[in-house]
This record gives structure tokens, sequence and C-alpha cells, in this order.
């Protein structure tokens, strides 16, 4: 059986923290880039979901002889999409609907089906998506069965009178993102009080969450603790946070046709339930990334 490289998870008490097995912790994460010789560069973002796809990916890739490396926990949309794009990165798990949010963001698309249309339509050449996962991780509101019980909150449109109270907390890009703070003005109408940068869904922001020090939380829907915290994710019935597929973003000449049906394969088998038990291995049980991936892909016949 191939031995699959190992991704190192560090956890700790402020935040979740995963460095890919070509480098240290104090390593550049987009130093020393690179395709261009046969060498797929497998990506993620920096939260502990898209590293945990990212290893998925590159493991099932490996199984086809081909050299895969890591450069994972590279930061937000904003940093690693030009990565890709000058192809640097050759894979990514990306989310459709925040995807599209970046390269259109006039676009009004929500369904996966118009999403991936309009994404098809927008993307510089080089780029191109794959088959999108039937899985969802959608960006949420969340407050606690306390806040949700003080102000009689259901959905994001009770947030409007109320939120001047409230202090909002999410990654730094949340702030300025259509699919974040300006969707929610724009859309909604809701104005919170502050905003206090935490992290991406991750331990700081539902730690922050729970001490009160922010009322309202920008969580995934794939997150834990919607299952094991007293949490309320709000409703969007005006679709700010439109579909979410997981859905690989490629810079598709350093793909072989091999490589993208390994990939696809992969992808059509990640459901939403999928993605709250193997995350729910990770942030909750502890258990090493790498492992988590190897034992879902044997599970499922995918190496």
């Amino acid at each position: 059986m191939k031995r699959f490289a190992r991704a190192v998870v560090i956890l700790s008490t402020a935040a979740i923290a995963v460095a890919g097995c070509s480098g240290s912790e104090t390593e550049d994460p987009l130093a020393d880039q690179g395709g261009g010789s046969g060498e797929i560069v497998v990506g993620s973002a920096n939260f502990p979901e898209n590293v945990l796809l990212a290893e998925i990916y590159a493991q099932a890739l490996e199984t086809t002889d081909a050299q895969v490396k890591r450069q994972f926990n590279i930061g937000s949309r904003e940093i690693y999409f030009d990565q890709v794009a000058s192809g640097g990165i050759t894979v990514l798990p990306e989310y459709n609907g925040a995807l599209l949010a970046r390269v259109d963001p006039d676009n009004p698309a929500a369904t996966t089906e118009d999403v991936n249309a309009a994404l098809r339509e927008s993307l510089p050449a080089g780029l191109a998506i794959l088959e999108s996962a039937p899985g969802e991780n959608k960006d949420a509101l969340v407050v606690t069965q306390e806040t949700a019980d003080r102000y009689n909150l259901s959905s994001i449109t009770d947030l409007a009178p109320v939120a001047g109270e409230l202090v909002l907390g999410g990654p730094p890009e949340f702030a300025t993102r259509q699919q974040g703070v300006v969707g929610l003005k724009e859309v909604y109408g809701v104005e919170f009080r502050a905003f206090t940068p935490t992290d991406a869904g991750g331990p700081i922001t539902v730690r922050a969450l729970e001490d009160g020090t922010i009322g309202v939380a920008n969580i995934f829907t794939t997150d834990p603790s919607l299952d094991t915290k007293p949490f309320v994710a709000l409703e969007d019935p005006e679709s700010v946070f439109g579909a979410q597929n997981v859905t690989p973003l490629v810079h598709r000449d350093d793909l072989t046709d091999e490589n993208v049906a390994v990939i696809d394969e992969v992808t059509a088998q990640l459901t939403t339930e999928t993605l709250i038990d193997l995350v729910g291995q990770v942030v909750t049980d502890g258990r090493d990334i790498d492992v988590v991936a190897q034992e879902w892909l044997q599970a499922n016949g995918l190496n």
C-alpha cells in the first residue's frame, strides 16, 4: 500500500494551525511553489475543513503515482486565488458561491447550477472548476440560544432592528466581502455595532461567541460546534450565502484527464453529512488529518 505523506495538525487553545509536510511551521507556505514539471501542487485555505479536503485530494492523486506537493494553510481567498491563477497552486478545494463572489461580485446566481455556469464564464484563462460535490459548507450567522431567545431571532431578517446592539465576529476578510458584511447590509439592512476580526470559523470565533466577546459569529454550517454547543444558525432567506458546494479550483493545463477523473470521483462522494463527520473527527476528536483522510478514502474505495 502506498505510504501517504503526513499533514501535521497542531491543536492549541488559541487556534488550529495546519502545516503541510513540505515545510516547517515557520516556513512561508507560498515559498518555493510550482508545478510545471509534472508536479501537482495541492493547496488549501487556512481552516481545518479545507486542509482536510486538500489532504484527501492529495492522497487520491498519489494513488495514480502523481508527484504531489502540499502547500496547506495558505490563507484567505484574497491570497491564494492569484497563486492558482499563476499556476503556483494546481488544485485547491473551493466553495463555488464564495468563489463567484470573488470573480464576479455582482452576479446574482444562487443555485449550484447557475453559480457554476457563471463561474465557467467568469474565471480567467487557465483557471477552471471541476465537478461540484453534493456537500455544501455555507457561511452562516450564528448566535447563542440565549441571544436567539432574548431577541427572538430565527433568521438574518430578524437581526435588522437589533444588530446595532451586537458585535459581529469573523475572519478579517468577512468585513469586506459581498457574502459578508457588505451583502448583509445591502440585502438585509443589517448593521452591527462593531466588527471584531477572529478566525475563519475556528476555535477563536467559537470561544468568542461562547464567552460573549461577540454576539454574532460567522461560522460554517459544517462546524461541529453547531451540534455540540448551544448555538443557533440563523436562516438566510435572501441567500446572501448562496450555493457553497465543495468545488475544486484548478490550473487545468497542469492536470491530466486521469488526474481530473480521480478528483471528480472523490468529489462525488463528499456530502454535507460526510463533511460534518470528517471535520468533527479532526476538530472535536483531535485526530490527525492525514489519518482521517486515508481512512475515508479506503472506506469509499478511493485509494
